[in-house]
């Protein structure tokens, strides 16, 4: 589960790096920017339903601070 978190984490920032690449490249002229903010959104919206059905089917839980 954690390879699986840290492997969405890269991905999100990945898109949000093109999302800044294709703002500076193409000057607001294409879509490409925010086609790239919303698959980060759709990622982590994924993200967040996954751990969340990971904790209701018991394949992880909470461990508080240590």
């Amino acid at each position: 589960m954690k390879y699986l978190v840290g492997i969405a984490f890269i991905l999100i920032l990945s898109c949000l790096g093109f999302a800044l690449f294709f703002l500076m490249r193409d000057k607001g002229k294409s879509n490409r920017t925010m086609q790239a903010l919303a698959m980060r959104v759709g990622l982590s919206i994924t993200l967040f339903l996954i751990v969340l059905g990971a904790y209701k089917l018991g394949w992880i839980a909470p461990t508080g601070l240590r």
